[in-house]
């Protein structure tokens, strides 16, 4: 996967621009402005926040949000994390990085609304330095954003996509279909045979531009999440919705409760460091959940048509 997203990714990237506090900045102004916009779309709620440390290094805020007007439950996290040797999970394309000591920072966001007619996102930016003594740091960035709507729209699918695109297109032509590609294969359930959600973007061992090129382009795509996600919400969230519609939320949502469970290259990470705060990692999963043996949708029901049209690879704009 990352190979096919980043053919220069295994590179050393030798950047004097190099600056892990420039990062960490924005990453913290990026969680605070996300927060502050979703909770003037809830209107009610207001996040809880708690920063903590690791002994062994590392620090984070996480920042949930619950039973609100409109996000029934919702973490905006920012994490900054230290470690002697990469996990396998973010080594594994690069063995050649096994042992190194690492220093990785991202913010991560998973946003479970209310109302079955407002999809779920999700949006992950993150920042890795890999160093050994005599050799010169390598560095990547990862991340981008997708949706994972439980009835489909098609004026929300285009909306979102084209937001994406817009932020890609500002570095280069080719982004967008690349980084959409990428999105479509990654949030896949290789055991149900279907993807996640609609897609969006998604790229990780990201480094063939130069260090400012790079996080300008990150700058771009993570601060067009909330343009993307807000006008689906805003949208959405008054209209009127039935039990039956809310039971197949919550039914869909154990698909996303597989995904992150099994495959998320995020929760793997932070599990398998030792190093991730286990409440934080896990906050991504939905507050009530049900799967249902054997269920199949109704023949020519809207459930049935997010299956048929809407969870496909498709070109929205």
């Amino acid at each position: 996967m990352a190979d096919n997203n980043n053919p220069g990714a295994n590179a050393p990237a030798d950047d004097a621009a190099l600056d892990a506090d420039r990062v960490r900045e924005f990453l913290l102004n990026l969680q605070n402005e996300i927060c502050q916009r979703l909770e003037a779309l809830d209107g009610r709620s207001r996040f809880h926040e708690d920063s903590w440390l690791r002994d062994k290094g590392g620090s984070g805020i996480s920042r949930v949000i619950s039973d609100g007007a409109v996000f029934e439950k919702g973490g905006v996290n920012f994490s900054h994390v230290f470690g002697d040797s990469l996990p396998p999970s973010a080594s594994a394309s690069r063995p050649e990085m096994a042992g190194r000591s690492f220093q990785a920072m991202g913010v991560s966001l998973v946003i479970h609304p209310d109302n079955p007619l407002v999809p779920t996102s999700h949006a992950n930016f993150r920042f890795f330095i890999a160093e050994k003594p005599g050799e010169t740091p390598v560095w990547w960035f990862g991340g981008g954003y997708d949706l994972t709507p439980y009835y489909g729209n098609d004026e929300d699918c285009r909306h979102w996509h084209q937001v994406a695109k817009d932020a890609c297109d500002k570095h280069g032509a080719a982004l967008y279909p690349r980084f959409k590609q990428a999105c479509d294969e990654y949030f896949f359930l290789p055991h149900r045979q279907e993807p996640r959600g609609i897609g969006g973007l998604f790229f990780d061992d990201f480094n063939e531009l130069d260090f400012e090129q790079s996080f300008a382009m990150v700058q771009d795509i993570a601060n067009s999440f909330i343009e993307a996600y807000a006008p689906i919400v805003e949208a959405r969230a008054s209209l009127p919705f039935t039990e039956t519609q809310k039971q197949f939320q919550r039914y869909r949502r154990g698909r996303y409760v597989e995904f992150n469970l099994v495959y998320d290259r995020g929760t793997l990470f932070g599990l398998q460091s030792g190093l991730g705060r286990v409440e934080s990692i896990l906050m991504s999963l939905p507050p009530e959940v049900r799967w249902i043996y054997d269920w199949h949708p109704e023949p020519g029901s809207e459930e049935e048509k997010l299956y048929t049209d809407y969870l496909r690879p498709r070109a929205w704009v």
